[in-house]
Order: C-alpha cells, then structure tokens, then sequence
C-alpha cells in the first residue's frame, strides 16, 4: 500500500491509499512495479497536486506555500521544478528568427551568465555559460544547431564585443542591432558626470541647487512627483551647462523614431553639432562611442528591423523580482528554470 497526497477539499487534506502491484517479467526474469499514469514523478503526490503546486509558486514563496500545504519546502521546491519542466515541454524547442542577448549577474564577484530571448515569442529561450565571454555565448549558437542558425535575421545586444564577436562568427547573416536602453544608460552616465563635475566647480549656493539632483536629471520628466519637477527647473535656470546636458539627453530619444537611415544621420550630426562650444566632455565621449557602433544603432531605422526592445529590460526586471523574493538563489538549475518559465503561461 503507498499513501498519496491529492487536491484538497477545502480545509481538508485529501489522500489516496494505492495498492501498488509487483509483476515479473517472463522475458527477463526482472521485477517491476505498476505505474499509475496520474502521479507525478514524485510518486507520493498526484500530478494535480504537483501542477497545482507549481501554479502557485508562480506568484508565492517556497516557504509560503510549504506552510499553507504543511509538506517540506524540499517537496515544494521538487515539485514545482516538475511543474516548470513540464511548461517547456509544452512550449517545444525554440526556433528563434529574432533573439535579444543580455548577461545577468548571479553573485557577487562578477559571476555573469548569459540570457537569451526570442523577442518575437517573447520568452526568454537559454540561460547558462559559465561567464559573459565570447565562449560562452558560442555555447547558445552550437547547442541551437547549424540548422536553426541558418533561421536568425535580426539580433539585439549591447556593445558588449564579445556577444558581437560570436554572433558575427556563428550567425553571419544576421543583423546586428544594439539596445536603445543600453546606449540611453551610456547617455546617462555622461550627464550624471557633467552633474559631478559642476558640483566639483561650483561653491556655497550654487553647490545646493545640484546636490542630491542625480535622480531628478536621469529621470524622464512625466514619472518625477511635483516636488521633483520643480527642483528639476530651479536646477536647470541655475546652471546652463546642465540645462543644455538635458535638453540634450531629452532630445536624443528621437533618433529610433526615423524609419531612413539618413534622416537618421542628419539627426544625429545636428545633435553632434550643438555640442559645440559647450564643454561637454562626457558627451564628446559619448558621440565617439555612437560613431563606432553607428551600423548597429540606424538598423532599427528598416522595417524589417522593428521589433521590441522593452522585453530584454522588462525581462531584467522579472528576474530582479525572482531573486528579490527567494533572497538570493544558490541552485542555479532552480533559477534557469524560472528564468525560461517566467513569460509562459500556467498549465
């Protein structure tokens, strides 16, 4: 007799006593049990109960639900392992045409592993390597195959060179284009330092109004608070060079607006022109590293190029959460499956 648990009735908890039978096989000689197509792999739980398991550790802790069922968090954990294993199944093996590469830091120490989306299906589709390096990304490209290869057209990543070294060396038919939300992050970064720089140069009053403002000038304008608005103004009449860092950094938005690459160009040679004269040199800094990776940003500018490039960040976001909640994952087999599970539906 085996005693198995199943859905519960209310407060109630539900168990099914098997009689489990032993039969010996008249070819080999060998003993085996009989197996009941609706247990889960687990053989002490039925396959709803692990399925209705897993549907709740989408939105709850291990720990959470380990109490609300009273069985072990270990139980929990292997069966909602069991859960997710079971949604890739039903999602089939990826056929990527449009893929967005990103890292994602683990631990501490710059322990990096890659992360690999299908920007189409909007699922993340490979999470592994061993670190951010050319070897390890080539490690996505030969585990997808010659064949589906052949399929990828279109690219997206940062300016990271070793992600552009392999894809270039795997999949050299396929466009590459860079990540507006990385090159934005570049941007900002030359004006928090032309801020460092003005609140170095600057004394006594002056020094107030660009104390404490990093958020302020990062920020676009529509999600600071009233109080934030206003000190954004006081700050921006009180020092030219920042008001001209903003309306700069505000205005550089538009150039993934353009469907011509050479309306594209114009744009971004007429920002590159009122630079001039305004000692800015973050900013020169910075339109050096958009003169090198020119072809990359003005792909978006064709049609065939337009896709989403909110899902990679947004992605970031859900794993932030992931980790956030579990306070840290040490069973990395534990988060790739989160990670691939995260955008599928419940079962």
């Amino acid at each position: 007799m085996r005693r198995v648990r199943d859905l519960s009735c209310g407060d109630t908890r539900i168990y099914l006593d098997l009689e489990i039978r032993r039969v010996r096989c008249q070819k080999c000689q060998k003993v085996t049990q009989e197996r009941f197509d609706f247990l889960a792999d687990n053989p002490f739980y039925t396959k709803r109960f692990a399925l209705y398991v897993g549907r709740r550790c989408r939105t709850s802790t291990i720990s959470d639900i380990a109490k609300e069922l009273h069985i072990n968090w270990k139980t929990v954990k292997d069966l909602e392992k069991q859960y997710m294993q079971e949604q890739l199944r039903r999602a089939g093996k990826p056929k990527p045409k449009v893929i967005g590469i990103d890292e994602l830091s683990i631990s501490k120490g710059h322990n990096y592993r890659i992360i690999v989306s299908d920007l189409e299906k909007g699922r993340p589709i490979w999470f592994g390597g061993q670190d951010r390096s050319e070897q390890s990304m080539n490690q996505f490209y030969d585990r997808l195959g010659p064949s589906k290869n052949k399929r990828i057209r279109l690219v997206v990543m940062d300016m990271w060179k070793a992600f552009e070294n392999s894809t270039i060396r795997n999949v050299p038919h396929a466009a590459i284009l860079y990540d507006k939300f990385h090159i934005m992050r570049h941007l900002g970064e030359a004006i928090d330092k032309v801020r460092k720089t003005e609140y170095a140069r600057l004394s006594g009053k002056n020094r107030a109004f660009v104390k404490g403002q990093k958020y302020n000038l990062l920020s676009h304008r529509f999600n600071l608070t009233l109080t934030g608005k206003q000190a954004l103004d006081t700050l921006l009449a009180a020092n030219k060079r920042l008001n001209k860092a903003y309306l700069l950094k505000e205005s550089f938005g538009q150039l993934w607006n353009y469907r011509s690459e050479t309306w594209a160009r114009k744009f971004f040679e007429n920002w590159k022109s009122s630079l001039r004269w305004q000692r800015l040199k973050p900013y020169q800094k910075f339109v050096k590293l958009i003169e090198r990776h020119w072809d990359g940003i003005a792909a978006f500018c064709k049609p065939e190029n337009k896709v989403s490039l909110g899902f990679v960040e947004g992605l970031n976001n859900k794993i932030r959460v992931i980790q956030r909640r579990a306070f840290g994952l040490r069973d990395e087999e534990y988060l790739r499956l989160k990670i691939l599970t995260c955008t599928l539906p419940e079962i």
